[in-house]
């Protein structure tokens, strides 16, 4: 796992593609925040988002 985020940086790093990492990071928290609300109280709050 370390090396697959080594390697994504020294992709951003060489291509100058900063701005691909808020896109990347939005996407990793809305994802664990599906997983963590899947089974909780909070589903119901969560689904009216989208």
């Amino acid at each position: 796992m370390l090396s697959n985020l080594k390697l994504f940086w020294s992709f951003l790093v060489q291509r100058k593609k900063f701005w691909l990492l808020p896109i990347i990071v939005m996407l990793f928290l809305l994802s664990v925040l599906i997983v963590f609300a899947e089974g909780s109280a909070l589903a119901p709050f969560i689904y009216t988002l989208f």
